[in-house]
């Protein structure tokens, strides 16, 4: 624990350095809550807390693309190796990373909801509590799935075309940036099997309805589930040497990490409890939009 934590102290002081990451920590996700609430919104009060569930959600998903992306550098750079000689297991290693960004992911999150009640005049909170759980379990889980593909991949090159590809998907058919109701429904049904669909989901709930953690219990379990599959597997294909390269097998094991969205997904579909809900938070903030109303 010891070693944990000298590792997280001493990755937050490299992050605080890296001009990149503060840009990409702190000033995108700004950038995206002013665009959200100030264009989308046209700056209505009524529809900040659903806007910034999005942002919220935006936020925590970019640990998935920032661990990965550093964790193979440290590794292409031989940083990794010189841990190694070092009393330091893998597992420490990855939840140092785990902490560290958690811990910087922190002050962007309550900016975003200084910003949001100063600037924006949201009138409440929503429920806190939920939102504190659902951003750290968010949190981890993504940033897990960031250090699976880091131990996956062999090359910079390879881990940022998965990079894209999945950001991508969780992006545009997650409800983070177009609502989930108003996609088809055929992406709506492959929508239901992915993390960050219940990430937004649960923030939206937590905001506008105020739903307790009891009320989200599927959702945190899911993602707490997903963020302990993932770091085991990452701890297990973890490599200190650039040149061992993953089994073929790795990405078979990386596939695990979302077997419970798969279970959360297929009852879902039998249910159709997110879809009621997503509705339900739409219509609720449905009269700044010029768009048609959707009915059930």
């Amino acid at each position: 624990m010891k070693n944990t934590w000298a590792l997280t102290v001493s990755r937050m002081r490299l992050a605080m350095r890296n001009r990149a990451f503060l840009f990409f920590s702190l000033i995108m996700p700004l950038a995206f809550l002013f665009i959200y609430a100030g264009i989308f919104g046209r700056g209505r009060t009524q529809t900040v807390p659903y806007l910034l569930a999005e942002v919220l959600a935006l936020t925590v998903m970019g640990s998935f693309w920032g661990l990965s992306v550093q964790l193979v550098t440290f590794r292409e750079q031989g940083i990794l190796r010189r841990f190694r000689v070092a009393p330091v297991t893998a597992s420490a290693m990855l939840a140092s990373s785990l902490l560290s960004n958690y811990f910087l992911t922190l002050p962007t999150i309550v900016v975003e909801f200084y910003l949001s009640r100063s600037v924006f005049h949201m009138a409440g909170l929503g429920n806190v509590l939920s939102i504190l759980i659902l951003v750290t379990l968010g949190t981890v889980c993504f940033a897990s799935l960031g250090l699976i593909v880091a131990s996956v991949t062999n090359t910079m090159q390879e881990t940022q075309i998965i990079n894209q590809i999945i950001w991508f998907v969780f992006l545009f058919i997650s409800g983070a940036t177009i609502p989930f109701p108003m996609l088809p429904k055929a992406v709506q049904a492959v929508a239901v099997y992915l993390p960050a669909t219940y990430l937004v989901s649960g923030l939206q709930r937590a905001m506008i309805d105020h739903t307790s953690i009891t009320g989200l219990g599927m959702y945190v379990a899911s993602l707490l589930g997903c963020a302990l599959i993932a770091f085991l597997i990452s701890a297990q294909l973890f490599r200190w040497d650039p040149e061992a390269k993953a089994p073929r097998r790795a990405k078979l094991w990386a596939a695990a990490a979302i077997i419970p969205f798969l279970l959360l997904g297929a009852l879902e579909t039998l249910s159709g409890d997110l879809r009621s809900h997503a509705m339900q938070n739409l219509n609720s903030i449905r009269e700044p939009y010029t768009l048609e109303r959707i009915d059930h």
